[in-house]
């Protein structure tokens, strides 16, 4: 299976401008393939994951992948798939963004080993010493406004009477096509890759490169993703889903996934992992035959959390996520239980009432709303179904204290199996 084959099984091809041509000069031999991306915040989302994980499978099959920051296309901002004039920013902003970036794309491609290793480059580098007037000789001589104008993603800003488009965001397919033909020009780049609303910037490029250079370059576009409800993938009510745990933690990266649609889970396998078709295939089988098993889930869970933030973080995640389904709460550390608590119903508790000889756990129970009454919430107790910090507890007079608090602070009750409530002590 070559990259293209790997692709397509995939469902990652969506358009490539010369199909066969480039796959003639993948038989040949190694190419260098670039990607770019626009450091807007201080870290990548989950958006950005298919074509950042498109180069990684690149250089997998022995391609040199060139990761490329925006320092110059950031500063002005795309208007592909936007509504709207994106907010300006700092040149300051800029660079502290992609420094930050680069530190997680340092786990998604690998940036050491020969013979293809992955190399970072910032446009700012050839875009910012070009004056104007040389920028408007040199590479705005070569593109006709007719052409421009017709591209998707400016015209349906244009035809926004309200928004319409700034020349500033108008001259960005300049930008993105100048980027191509210098990476072509200095490093023997043959293929620029990119979302599906990208085609328009990046045939503007391979246009411009082969007037200027006389060389034939590729673009390949990959799908973009939509959930199968048709919202938009990566997000959720809390906004967008962060690489940087600092954003998005662990736990929560590792519940956006094992919440995936039944409906999406083997598609998103495919995007989102580096399992092998026979691992899928397994994966789809157990779903068809047992989806409550939830077996493809874990293991898109697993895979995407492991690949952004090691094994030991994604152990930690799984565990906390155990503990809503009755796991040992014994190791948990305190960050990782309090993303629990944002899960589940919390009350307020007076820790003076835990104080000397405690309270009653079945008195808690009324208290969590648990249970509507005392005698309720006896019964509950006695017939097995209740549980403290996922301990179960048979004893309705039980008496709680502060040495059964979690971190000093929080009670954990159920009823049954998935009925939870923390108390928090004040």
């Amino acid at each position: 299976m070559n990259i293209l084959d790997e692709l397509q099984w995939r469902g990652l091809l969506a358009d490539c401008t010369d199909a066969p041509g480039l796959a003639r000069r993948l038989a040949a031999g190694p190419l260098t393939v670039y990607c770019g991306f626009d450091p807007t915040a201080d870290s990548l989302h989950v958006g950005h994951l298919v074509p950042l994980l498109a180069l990684r499978r690149f250089q997998r099959f022995g391609h040199h992948p060139l990761p490329l920051a925006g320092g110059a296309t950031g500063s002005i901002g795309d208007p592909s798939g936007k509504s709207q004039e994106r907010q300006l920013l700092t040149r300051e902003t800029l660079a502290a963004n992609i420094a930050q970036v680069k530190r997680q794309l340092q786990r998604l491609l690998d940036f050491d080993s020969p013979p293809n290793p992955a190399r970072l480059l910032d446009n700012a580098t050839w875009t910012a010493p070009l004056s104007y007037l040389d920028f408007l000789r040199d590479v705005g001589k070569h593109f006709s406004v007719n052409q421009m104008v017709a591209k998707e993603s400016v015209r349906a800003r244009m035809q926004d009477r309200d928004a319409g488009i700034s020349y500033t965001e108008f001259s960005y397919m300049l930008l993105q096509a100048f980027d191509f033909y210098v990476l072509c020009r200095d490093y023997q780049c043959e293929l620029q890759i990119g979302g599906r609303d990208q085609w328009g910037n990046i045939t503007a490029g391979i246009d411009f490169t082969r007037k200027k250079l006389a060389r034939t370059v590729f673009g390949l576009t990959l799908p973009l993703i939509t959930n199968a409800d048709g919202s938009k993938f990566g997000k959720t009510v809390a906004g967008a889903v962060w690489l940087d745990p600092a954003r998005t933690s662990v736990y929560r990266f590792y519940q956006f996934w094992i919440r995936a649609d039944d409906r999406d889970v083997i598609r998103y396998l495919k995007y989102f992992t580096f399992l092998s078709r026979d691992e899928i295939a397994a994966l789809e089988q157990q779903h068809t035959a047992n989806p409550g098993a939830r077996a493809a889930h874990q293991a898109l869970a697993r895979s995407v959390t492991e690949l952004i933030h090691g094994p030991d973080a994604t152990a930690e995640a799984i565990r906390a996520s155990q503990i809503l389904f009755g796991g040992d709460l014994a190791g948990i550390s305190a960050a990782v239980f309090n993303e629990i608590v944002g899960e589940v119903p919390s009350r307020p508790l007076n820790r003076r009432e835990l104080e000397g000889p405690g309270k009653p756990l079945v008195e808690l129970f009324v208290l969590s709303g648990l249970a509507p009454s005392k005698g309720q919430a006896r019964k509950d107790i006695e017939a097995g179904g209740a549980y403290l910090n996922n301990r179960r507890a048979t004893n309705p007079l039980h008496p709680v204290t502060t040495a059964d608090l979690l971190f000093n602070r929080h009670l954990l009750l159920r009823k049954g199996k998935r009925n939870y409530v923390v108390l928090s002590a004040a």
